[in-house]
């Protein structure tokens, strides 16, 4: 039976790779990426020499077609996002759902797990409770203000992705719905400029306004319950 291995990778720092990752990585008969070359930094750090593939939002329905032809011939097939774990918010999941229609129990789906900007984020938070919930990244136009208004009802700690371009409008849509709730922004996690902050909305739109040169990388956004 064939195997598509759904492996986490890091989401900065190369060493956090797990040992199992790599034996996979170097096992399998093609690495399926988003960006090839983002990948292959990775596997050249790890003597990784097996062939990669692009996968990404914009690849075809005939790209999928493409896997579940190989996955049927008995291929093993490792699928790996840029950073993190696949199919998070992650075009992965597409494909993932496709293998399982098209090839059912003929084909095993086996995690290969490891590092979540998402998890990283909401350990070193102090944030406590046991329940969240994610959004992903959050659309930027219908169903938006939407989202705002159920974060400000729940009692659930709020997690989403967020990009150096919205942070400004999101953190400002904050301060309109939850100006008294505490936030807390993880950035370039693991990287060499990591960052966490905490405040209320209107205190981290002050403190970007004055640290313009922060306003960059991978933003994780969490949101206390109330």
């Amino acid at each position: 039976m064939a195997t598509l291995y759904i492996v986490a990778t890091p989401i900065g720092n190369l060493d956090d790779i797990t040992f199992r990752a790599v034996e996979v990585l170097k096992s399998v008969d093609l690495i399926l990426c988003e960006d090839t070359r983002t990948t292959r930094v990775l596997l050249s750090r790890y003597e990784i020499s097996q062939p990669v593939m692009s996968y990404h939002a914009q690849s075809s329905l005939s790209k999928i077609d493409d896997v579940i032809a190989l996955l049927h011939e008995g291929k093993n097939i490792a699928l790996v996002s840029d950073a993190g774990t696949p199919a998070i918010s992650d075009p992965g999941s597409l494909l993932i759902a496709q293998v399982r229609e098209k090839l059912g129990d003929k084909v095993m789906i086996s995690p290969i797990p490891g590092p979540s900007a998402l998890i990283s984020a909401l350990s070193v938070s102090g944030l406590t409770g046991g329940s969240f919930c994610f959004y992903g990244f959050l659309p930027h136009k219908k169903g938006r203000e939407t989202i705002f208004k159920t974060i400000a009802e729940s009692s659930m700690i709020s997690a989403f992705y967020e990009s150096p371009h919205r942070i400004k409008k999101t953190l400002d849509s904050l301060v309109e719905h939850i100006p008294e709730r505490k936030v807390i922004i993880a950035r370039e996690l693991t990287k060499m400029f990591e960052q966490v902050i905490s405040g209320t909305p209107s205190e981290l739109v002050d403190y970007f306004k004055t640290h313009p040169d922060k306003v960059r990388g991978e933003f994780v956004v969490l949101v206390e319950g109330h």
